[in-house]
């Protein structure tokens, strides 16, 4: 079984391959040289891998491309994939989520400035979500620091009508009626940068990112601005599961491809401190949803003063499973026994944004 890897930079994207052990590393890049990639997929429904990339030229604007090669060729919508109607009042600034949606050719993107898109047709063009676009509470969603994005898209593996969302700030949406409506579902979710009798808004959260298994869809896992949160309700309420975490400040959270009471973060210090807890990198695995966690860094270095960003940490889908992660100085990390023991497989890449993983049977 064959192992890809997509790793995608400040300036511009590459793609490792390996086998199911996932010893050794081949690459080749960077693809779209010198362009900011903050989203990839490796999209294995079909009979072979068709690699996306949401790469964004400082000349060209943003631009949706796949490959059906492994990036030896790739192919583009002329013009675009995505870009607001006339008459919206915005352009595309970057393409920070590409998933698969639910039912053959569908894929769904986030963007900057926060919007939500979707295709039909395998990518080649998206149409905007309207109704999020304009709802009520959009006026007074905030920007992050890394900009105003929907990073997270969750289509509900087996109904096409309900996708969950995730802006910062602006917190998690869901919608139960394929688009037509959207409903703010931040229950539980505290902002601490607001002042102390405002922290639980029905809306205006700096989530991170939210993670689900498809196996079990009403169960959510968010990693907050501040804060590690469950929602066993699809986001209707949420509880926290960081207190045993040396911080509860991070950008990723990652489910694990066959357990889905396992999950991986990554802490850091802080929002004025965003590397490590004393500069210690560490993964941290909780084996029964948030209750308890466990610090995995067999391999990694002993001080470590870079961050992990939202996207730039995944899971394969091997059995054990591969567990990745890039940073911001350029290395890239492995682990193929569930995130027990760690090898660098890339170094001195420009800054990681994202990073994805995928497998099949080749």
């Amino acid at each position: 079984m064959g192992t890809i890897l997509m790793v995608g930079t400040r300036k511009g994207l590459w793609v490792g391959r390996s086998d199911d052990r996932r010893a050794e590393w081949s690459w080749s890049g960077p693809h779209h040289d010198m362009e900011e990639v903050y989203s990839c997929l490796v999209d294995t429904r079909g009979s072979s891998p068709r690699l996306f990339a949401g790469a964004s030229s400082s000349w060209l604007g943003p631009q949706v491309r796949w490959s059906d090669d492994f990036g030896a060729t790739w192919q583009e919508t002329p013009g675009g994939a995505i870009r607001f109607p006339e008459g919206a009042g915005a352009t595309v600034e970057r393409v920070w989520q590409i998933v698969p949606g639910t039912g053959e050719g569908v894929l769904h993107a986030g963007t900057e400035p926060g919007a939500v898109w979707t295709s039909d047709d395998g990518g080649e063009s998206f149409r905007l979500e309207e109704a999020l676009w304009r709802h009520p509470q959009k006026p007074d969603w905030g920007a992050g620091f890394g900009g105003q994005a929907f990073h997270t898209v969750l289509p509900h593996p087996t109904d096409p009508q309900s996708i969950t969302v995730a802006i910062s700030t602006g917190g998690v949406y869901q919608t139960t009626d394929g688009g037509g409506s959207w409903t703010a579902r931040n229950q539980g979710i505290r902002a601490d940068f607001l002042p102390e009798d405002q922290r639980y808004p029905e809306f205006g959260q700096c989530v991170h990112k939210v993670a689900r298994h498809p196996s079990r869809p009403e169960r959510l896992f968010a990693q907050n601005h501040g804060g590690v949160y469950r929602s066993d309700d699809e986001g209707g309420s949420w509880t926290s599961i960081g207190d045993e975490l040396p911080s509860d400040f991070g950008f990723p959270i990652v489910v694990h491809p066959h357990r889905p009471d396992t999950i991986y973060v990554f802490p850091l210090g802080g929002g004025d401190g965003r590397y490590p807890p004393d500069a210690v990198p560490r993964v941290w695995r909780s084996d029964d949803a948030g209750e308890s966690w466990t610090p995995y860094g067999d391999g990694l270095p002993d001080a470590f003063y870079v961050g992990v960003m939202r996207d730039a940490m995944c899971a394969d889908g091997h059995d054990p499973a591969g567990i990745y992660f890039g940073a911001r100085n350029g290395s890239v990390w492995a682990s193929a026994d569930d995130g027990e023991h760690w090898q660098e497989i890339a170094r001195n890449l420009p800054d990681v944004l994202s990073v994805k993983a995928g497998t099949w049977e080749g």
